[in-house]
């Protein structure tokens, strides 16, 4: 039972009890939420969920009813994905980008063991439809890449020549695609969280990942835990 399927208040109410033990951990592509995520968890002893972890499985029980853009994508060949399309039209059609398989998010939190807590981390947690499931106060938090934040982490990780960029034909162009997607998507988490009320921070260089895990855990509630 997700948000997106299940839209009543009583619903919302059910799966937010059923959810307190979990702390969300959302935000743009690059914006360190799996490091924080680990840290912050094993710190306090709790579960980590890694929602892009789960992808590869949420994409087998996922039908072409539940999830088009999904199927789509997967149809597509490389380029195709990645360098024939503009940026803002592959925002616009990335199935996790719009809530597709987040249904299959809450489904296996919800055969999680309660105890001893879990955090959740992903860009797929978005804000619309994370937020009816928050208790107050909010145990979640976004976290907002700058673009420069968001380039140095690519380079770090080997740049365009790395991992499926490298698959196209023209990795420097559908390198370009995906930072200005992404660069969108952290626009669009910025207007969300904000219009929504609920938390984010703002990550440049200049933050240090300390700096970064304990804003975080005051996000969450855990500082003080």
């Amino acid at each position: 039972m997700s948000p997106e399927r299940h839209g009543t208040a009583a619903d919302h109410a059910a799966l937010r009890e059923r959810l307190r033990h979990v702390y969300w951990i959302g935000g743009g592509s690059g914006a360190g939420k799996s490091t924080i995520a680990r840290r912050i968890a094993a710190r306090h002893g709790l579960r980590v969920y890694a929602t892009d972890d789960a992808m590869a499985d949420h994409a087998r029980r996922s039908t072409r009813e539940d999830a088009p853009l999904l199927h789509a994508f997967m149809a597509m060949d490389m380029d195709e994905r990645w360098v024939r399309r503009s940026p803002q039209t592959m925002l616009e059609t990335f199935h996790w980008f719009q809530g597709e398989g987040f249904d299959l998010v809450v489904e296996d939190l919800l055969r999680l063991p309660r105890g001893p807590g879990i955090v959740v981390e992903g860009f797929r947690l978005l804000p619309r439809l994370v937020a009816p499931l928050l208790s107050i106060p909010a145990p979640a938090v976004w976290l907002l890449p700058t673009p420069g934040f968001r380039e140095a982490v690519l380079e770090s990780r080997g740049g365009s020549a790395a991992g499926f960029l490298a698959r196209t034909t023209d990795p420097e162009r559908a390198l370009r695609n995906l930072l200005e997607r992404d660069r969108m998507f952290t626009d669009l988490l910025r207007e969300e969280t904000a219009r929504l009320h609920v938390p984010a921070i703002e990550i440049d260089a200049t933050m240090t990942e300390d700096e970064l895990a304990g804003r975080v855990a005051d996000a969450v509630g855990l500082r003080a835990a």
